[in-house]
């Protein structure tokens, strides 16, 4: 930005600020501030697309009140309106209306930051802005404003019961201190989820019904966002999903049907956890000159670790078709898999266009690095935790 420009610039982020300052401004914003997120969700944004983009390009405060500007503007939408993810996302970015009057909003915000109103104003000015700015993206739910709206996001997934029961064995496999034992029931976890994905594509196809492809947001941050992206990827593919990568925004999307979808979150978290552990254990690095060398191994070290893991889920779904196979079920089995696959890359084209780009193009340059990135794809278990790689 030229010179003049940032400076005129500032001074109108001051003259705004200042305004933080005189009474009646606390409606004002929350009123100002509804508009502009709800514009966002017609342009495919999402609550928390919203909160993760202002804590990414600005700070955690402005991610605060970016939580605070969609909980305010929801208050006109009845809970049993909102789609399940929707609803799901509200909560995840804690968008809650906890002030009171509207009318004490920036006083109660101000205490809750502590910081002076001229202050809290240039970050409500900030936030306002970059909101304002941010691209048009593909549309993967229904809008809660819009009654009767058809979204693409396909209804359903592991069902609750299922996904406890799954969520159970993965719990006692990352608790036990025996690997046998925790290989045993991560492979049990496995197992179900690879079965119910089967059993469900199945029953659809056998009841006619039509399923369409939804898709997710899933974040891929810094550092190292290349191999996170290929991580993401390489689970994607191996449950028969696609994703795109959106590297300025900072995720990438998973299209695919939503009990799929729902496996490649669970497991992308947890391997990125379990990343990140390895990555801990391997400590830092350095070179003969005693300059640091830990950048290039950590990365060398996730390439190696998303193409070893790739193999390695490639595997695991060849052997559930084989017990497919097995079962006396190939027959039904392969054209309905064939047909959602086509589904899905149909989707794909429909929300992004017709697509090429691949994320191969990760670069790892550390031999060490690679060697144990790949050892640690080897011990990793195939199961969930939150976390993320810093």
């Amino acid at each position: 930005m030229p010179a003049g420009d940032a400076g005129r610039r500032e001074a109108a982020l001051e003259r705004a600020a200042a305004l933080f300052t005189r009474r009646g401004v606390s409606r004002a914003v929350l009123q100002v501030g509804g508009v502009v997120v709800h514009d966002l969700w017609h342009r495919g944004w999402q609550p928390v697309d919203v909160v993760r983009v202002a804590r990414r390009e600005l700070s955690v405060r402005h991610a605060r009140i970016a939580a605070d500007l969609v909980a305010a503007e929801h208050r006109e939408y009845p809970a049993a309106r909102l789609p399940r993810r929707w609803a799901e996302q509200l909560a995840e970015a804690s968008a809650t209306v906890w002030w009171g009057d509207d009318d004490a909003y920036v006083e109660g915000v101000a205490a809750r930051e502590k910081c002076e109103p001229a202050v809290l104003g240039r970050a409500v000015v900030e936030l306002l802005e970059l909101l304002s700015q941010l691209p048009e993206v593909p549309r993967l739910m229904p809008v809660p404003c819009e009654t009767g709206s058809t979204g693409t996001a396909e209804a359903g997934g592991v069902e609750s019961s299922l996904l406890g029961k799954i969520r159970a064995l993965l719990t006692k496999a990352e608790s036990t201190s025996f690997p046998e034992e925790a290989e045993a029931l991560t492979a049990k976890a496995q197992q179900l989820m690879s079965q119910h994905s089967i059993d469900t594509a199945l029953l659809a196809a056998e009841r006619g019904e039509r399923q369409v492809p939804g898709g997710v947001r899933v974040a891929v941050d810094a550092p190292y966002e290349e191999p996170k992206a290929v991580l993401l990827q390489a689970v994607a593919e191996a449950n028969r999903c696609r994703t795109v990568w959106s590297k300025n925004l900072g995720f990438s999307t998973v299209v695919g049907f939503a009990s799929d979808v729902e496996a490649v979150e669970l497991l992308f978290t947890s391997l990125l956890v379990q990343a990140q552990a390895a990555l801990q254990a391997a400590g830092a690095r350095k070179r003969g000159d005693g300059s640091s060398r830990t950048r290039s191994f950590r990365q060398s070290f996730l390439v190696a670790y998303a193409t070893r893991i790739e193999e390695r889920l490639g595997r695991v779904a060849e052997q559930t078709v084989k017990a497919a196979e097995k079962a006396g079920r190939t027959a039904a089995l392969l054209p309905v898999l064939a047909s959602r696959a086509e589904a899905v890359d149909d989707q794909v084209d429909e929300l992004f266009g017709e697509l090429s780009y691949s994320h191969g193009s990760a670069y790892a340059n550390d031999r060490e690095g690679w060697a144990h990135g790949t050892a640690a794809a080897d011990r990793a278990e195939l199961h969930t935790r939150a976390g993320a790689l810093r």
